[in-house]
């Protein structure tokens, strides 16, 4: 995975010299509809599972520009290109036939895909008890990510399955449900039933549910492809498969809860946006702090990985200026102009109270990135809550952000928070 991240960074050189020109005309759709099939239930606020799934990625905003119309969701995605779907399996669900079913965002609704017949994807498990309650599956259709971010889409694909990973952890909190993410299931296997070409494949599972004593050996699902076809990648395809094997997995089951007011913790959920400036003013040394204990909270999963988090502090109150590790400080400093140099000269990391990078060593690329991406959402919703803007940064100079942050890490996110 070190080849596919060193043969995708950005440098000075690559950006001036490999510019990507966008044709607005062969954008790709951000919505998969399975007009084939009329089991539809439209999510309605009243109901409380409705709102649960619904708020998992649906639409909270729509935006019409000259060239293009955009629809926010309860979940950032690099350039608003929303390259994640959401399925899910429902077992003695009330209100749901027992079945597989897809979040057809477009329309706020789920569509059933396939009744179960004493099966279900519980055999794509090494534990393969049957689930009382979801079990929720995230693919990425690459061709919409990689229509503008060309080979280095499939970071960015993982970032945003990170981030619908977080939204899921988010809503669990709200509604007080217990979940697990699963990386390690037979994910091959997975996408032969849901009949995807190689455009569109499985990346992680979230359990919502009870494991129940009996058994599932079979899952005799068969869709067609309904994917249409875009400009590949043999790159993307080729990385996706030698990065389905996680060799250092640890599983992690401890249980740390958010301790957010709901109420106003729901706000923040609706409220997320991208901030697209800042003001240099100070944040309170509470809130960064509280933004940082709770991006330290244990994730449920079973290939738990190292993430690293560096912060670049530029006006914390009460907080010296200077380059963090883990919120101990490494470096001292006015770094305020090396941030926004790093981010690809934007203003956002010049700006910013505090700059975030987030790196890993692991070989464990899938979930090491996809975790990167549970801890953005984090900072994004913390940040939200505590009333100060957030802007994820998937773009940044790789080997010169190592080499400020003096470390041989692979560099995975950079976030940025301010007012």
């Amino acid at each position: 995975m070190y080849n596919y991240h060193e043969e995708t960074k950005h440098s000075y050189q690559s950006i001036r010299n490999k510019p990507n020109y966008l044709d607005w005309n062969l954008q790709p759709s951000t919505f998969k509809i399975y007009n084939q099939f009329e089991n539809m239930i439209i999510l309605e606020g009243e109901n409380r599972v409705h709102n649960f799934i619904y708020r998992l990625g649906g639409v909270t905003v729509k935006k019409q520009y000259p060239n293009s119309k955009h629809y926010l969701r309860t979940i950032p995605s690099a350039g608003a290109l929303y390259p994640v779907e959401i399925y899910f399996q429902a077992r003695d669900v009330e209100g749901f036939e027992d079945g597989v079913y897809h979040f057809d965002i477009a329309n706020s609704a789920v569509k059933l895909l396939y009744r179960l017949k004493g099966d279900g994807v519980e055999s794509v498990y090494a534990d393969n008890r049957a689930v009382k309650g979801f079990i929720f599956f995230y693919s990425t259709l690459y061709f919409r990510s990689f229509w503008k971010y060309k080979n280095r889409a499939f970071r960015y694909c993982l970032l945003d399955c990170g981030h619908a990973l977080g939204g899921i952890e988010a809503s669990c909190y709200l509604y007080e449900h217990a979940y697990v993410i699963h990386y390690q299931f037979d994910k091959k296997r997975l996408n032969d039933a849901f009949g995807f070409g190689k455009q569109e494949f499985f990346l992680a599972s979230v359990v919502v549910g009870i494991s129940t004593e009996d058994r599932v050996s079979a899952f005799d699902m068969q869709l067609d492809d309904i994917n249409p076809v875009y400009e590949r990648s043999s790159m993307i395809e080729e990385v996706y498969e030698k990065s389905i094997a996680l060799p250092e997995c640890e599983s992690k089951y401890t249980f740390s809860p958010f301790t957010f007011h709901q109420e106003v913790f729901e706000e923040s959920i609706f409220k997320r946006r991208s901030i697209r400036n800042f003001t240099t003013s100070m944040i309170s040394k509470a809130s960064y702090e509280s933004i940082l204990e709770i991006v330290q909270k244990p994730i449920m999963s079973d290939c738990d990985t190292v993430v690293q988090l560096y912060a670049i502090v530029n006006e914390v109150e009460g907080v010296q200026r200077g380059l963090y590790l883990d919120g101990k400080c490494i470096k001292v400093g006015d770094f305020r102009e090396k941030a926004g140099y790093l981010c690809l000269e934007q203003a956002l990391g010049r700006q910013s109270a505090v700059t975030f990078f987030l790196t890993t060593s692991s070989q464990n690329y899938q979930s090491a990135y996809q975790k990167a991406g549970i801890l953005g959402h984090r900072i994004y919703l913390a940040s939200e809550y505590f009333k100060i803007g957030c802007s994820g940064i998937g773009a940044y100079y790789d080997d010169e952000t190592k080499a400020f942050l003096e470390t041989k890490d692979m560099i995975l996110y950079g976030v940025t928070i301010g007012t």
